[in-house]
């Protein structure tokens, strides 16, 4: 009887980290559309936007990259519920900066190292070291996001909110509602505090510890797939439409549209969590939480590869506009992750201690696949 009444609570709670995984993977995939390679320079790309070429680069680009952060950040939230509620402080801080500054740090390196070599010894058009305070803050972002891997301020934040997750998770559901309002009128004034580069983040941590706490995540779950797409059907039209009239619309309406992308990214998030809960059910879910091992990795490593092998590969493709164009913009997550697993590999054959320093913990001998 003992037996019978655990083993379906078992499945759940195995198809909620396969889930969890699997939403992890489709995030960090979809920022690699918000950062394909095109070959042109920001002037030209706002020249052709209305081009079906860079109309399909931003649908992929809001429709998969929007989800990214609220997915990766609402989930952190979630898994650190468990961390921040049973170590002590000391130690979880320190675990935290293991597997997210420190790894954070090395990349940056790699990428002013290897990016600002290229740039300076060879052809590639990418930004080099011109003072100490710049490669000071691309190595941490302390002021402002860096210019080589520009993903790398939401582990910035990350770990900031990870600073406050003890607190957090023991915090009454007054004090956590109080803690998102205070991030959603950050995010929507356009105020810029250094403590966080992109408030949003506390918005969605918060919002994951909280979907713990009420069980959220197994309620949209049960959902349809239809329900949940519907507030995201709704806001895509204009969402596309205002991304494709450029920066200078989102700065004539700023507070207006930072409030419309918070709605948006929750909307998109929500979807795609749906999706991964139906994949954590399917065939592949094995193969794709394997996949996930090597994620962090990707999100780590994929504007350093962008970098150094987008130009490349665009030289038999072409740039955005071109012929091969679509199909190379097309397979770019795929290509990234390829590259990553063969990289990640091996780094495990060569140095575990590296490969496991690098992943943020995920590879190396005494890897988890939830580091």
């Amino acid at each position: 009887m003992y037996t019978g009444m655990t083993e379906p609570a078992r499945e759940a709670d195995g198809r909620l980290s396969t889930a969890i995984a699997i939403a992890r993977l489709i995030g960090i995939m979809g920022i690699v559309y918000v950062h394909a390679w095109t070959g042109r320079t920001a002037e030209e790309l706002a020249a052709v936007a209305f081009g079906w070429q860079a109309v399909l680069r931003t649908v992929l680009g809001e429709v998969f990259g929007r989800s990214a952060v609220p997915l990766l950040g609402m989930i952190s939230g979630w898994l650190v519920v468990s961390t921040a509620t049973r170590q002590d402080y000391g130690p979880f801080l320190l675990g935290k900066a293991r597997t997210i500054l420190l790894p954070m740090v090395l990349w940056n390196a790699i990428a002013i190292l290897l990016v600002g070599a290229a740039a300076t010894f060879g052809d590639l058009k990418a930004p080099t070291p011109t003072s100490i305070g710049w490669t000071l803050n691309e190595l941490v972002p302390l002021v402002q996001a860096n210019d080589v891997n520009v993903q790398m301020p939401f582990l910035r934040d990350l770990f900031v909110c990870m600073m406050l997750a003890p607190v957090l998770v023991r915090a009454s559901t007054a004090w956590l509602a109080l803690v998102a309002l205070i991030a959603v009128v950050w995010s929507v004034s356009g105020v810029h505090v250094p403590l966080l580069l992109r408030p949003q983040i506390l918005l969605f941590f918060t919002a994951g510890i909280a979907a713990r706490r009420f069980g959220v995540a197994e309620r949209v779950a049960g959902w349809s797939v239809a329900l949940c797409a519907l507030p995201f059907v709704v806001m895509i039209a204009p969402r596309l439409w205002t991304a494709l009239l450029g920066n200078a619309f989102f700065d004539a309406h700023l507070h207006l549209m930072a409030a419309f992308d918070i709605m948006f990214r929750l909307a998109s998030a929500v979807l795609f969590w749906r999706f991964a809960w139906a994949l954590a059910g399917s065939n592949v879910a094995d193969r794709l939480r394997g996949i996930e091992r090597y994620g962090f990795l990707a999100f780590c490593d994929h504007l350093v590869l962008l970098w150094l092998f987008g130009p490349l590969i665009g030289l038999a493709t072409g740039a955005l506009g071109a012929g091969l164009y679509p199909a190379y913009l097309l397979v770019q997550p795929l290509l990234v992750l390829g590259v990553t697993i063969v990289l990640g590999r091996g780094l495990m054959a060569l140095s575990p201690a590296v490969a496991r320093v690098l992943s943020g913990g995920r590879l190396g001998r005494s890897a988890s696949v939830t580091a």
